[in-house]
C-alpha cells in the first residue's frame, strides 16, 4: 500500500470493477472503441472482475486509488509494462473519475507511484498521452515528465505523444 495525506493506493480487488466500468463509460469518445464500453455493454462488470482477479502483484501493476477519509474508490494509478521504453522500463498509467478531476489527486497519486518506482530500482519511466488530452499532459509535466519528440500517429484517435522521466 502507498499513502499520501489524502489518498490510499492499494492492490486492485475484483470489487473495484464497478468503478473501472464507470471509468470506461466516462472515457472521451476519441479513445479507441476497444478501450471503452461498447454498445453491447462490454466489457461487463463481471468481465472486468475476472480480469482484475487474474492480475498478479509485482513491482509493476495498477493500484486502486481511494480517498483516505471516506474509502471511496476514485480510479487507478500505477506502473504497466511498456513496449515504448528500453530494457523493460515501465509506463506510468492513471485514470480518475471525472467527478474528482481538477483537485490534484492525479498528481498526488503519480508522485507516490514515482517513489514506488524508484524504490523498486527503476531508473526511467515512460508515459504515452494523446495530444488532445491536455489535463493528463499537465499532470505529467507537474510530475517532471518531458515530451521526447516521439509520436505515434493515429488519424482517427489523435497522436500519442511519448514522454519520459529519469528517476
Amino acid at each position: 500500500m502507498l499513502e499520501t495525506e489524502r489518498l490510499l493506493l492499494r492492490p486492485r480487488r475484483a470489487a473495484d470493477a464497478r468503478v473501472v466500468h464507470r471509468l470506461w463509460r466516462e472515457r472521451d469518445p476519441r479513445v479507441p472503441a476497444h478501450r471503452r464500453i461498447g454498445p453491447d455493454g462490454r466489457p461487463t462488470v463481471a468481465e472486468l472482475e475476472a480480469a482484475i482477479g487474474a492480475e498478479r502483484s509485482s513491482s509493476l501493476g495498477l493500484l486502486t486509488v481511494e480517498l483516505r477519509p471516506t474509502g471511496d474508490v476514485i480510479g487507478y494509478c500505477g506502473l504497466v509494462d511498456s513496449s515504448r521504453g528500453a530494457d523493460g522500463e515501465p509506463e506510468l498509467a492513471f485514470e480518475l473519475l471525472r467527478e474528482v478531476w481538477g483537485r490534484g489527486y492525479a498528481t498526488e497519486a503519480g508522485l507516490v507511484v514515482l517513489g514506488w518506482a524508484r524504490s523498486a530500482g527503476h531508473e526511467r519511466l515512460w508515459a504515452g498521452v494523446w495530444d488532445w488530452n491536455l489535463a493528463s499532459r499537465r499532470v505529467l509535466a507537474k510530475l517532471g515528465f518531458t515530451e521526447t519528440g516521439l509520436e505515434e500517429a493515429d488519424p482517427v484517435h489523435g497522436t500519442t505523444l511519448l514522454t519520459s522521466l529519469r528517476l
